[in-house]
């Protein structure tokens, strides 16, 4: 099994303890997370070494960003194998209008989307929105 020094040096990362908190504090996420909830878990930590690191984990396919619809993007950890390409990686994702959390739902892929000649696809998203299954008590 590899550590997770060995997996952020597998994407050419530099293992700084930082680095290591974050990837940790997002491991133990079942939700996606705002730049905002990090830095709340950090507070002692500059914003901008925050910023960056989630930015590097972004750019290394560590990390996505979740745009669920409420103005303020969110991360997740990738699965393992993702590197976020269009044609195989995208899955939906769940933003409860109750407890305002956005999950994952990496089982349930997006399919492949064809659009018109001469239009290329930079990214896609698709989130549902409703009650989780927490808030609604089944």
């Amino acid at each position: 099994m590899q550590t997770i020094e060995q997996f952020l040096e597998s994407k050419d990362i530099r293992v700084t303890a930082m680095r290591l908190l974050i990837y940790k504090f997002l491991a133990g996420k079942e939700v996606a997370v705002a730049l905002s909830d990090i830095e709340n878990a950090f507070d002692k930590a500059d914003r901008t070494t925050l910023y960056r690191t989630v930015k590097t984990f972004e750019e290394k396919d560590i990390v996505h960003q979740i745009d669920d619809g409420t103005g303020i993007t969110k991360y997740a950890l990738c699965e393992k194998g993702c590197n976020c390409e269009i044609e195989t990686d995208l899955h939906l994702h769940f933003h409860c209008n109750n407890c305002n959390e956005t999950i994952c739902l990496t089982e349930h892929k997006i399919p492949q989307i064809k659009v018109p000649n001469g239009y290329i696809s930079e990214d896609i998203n698709l989130v549902v929105k409703g009650i989780c299954d927490k808030c609604s008590g089944q």
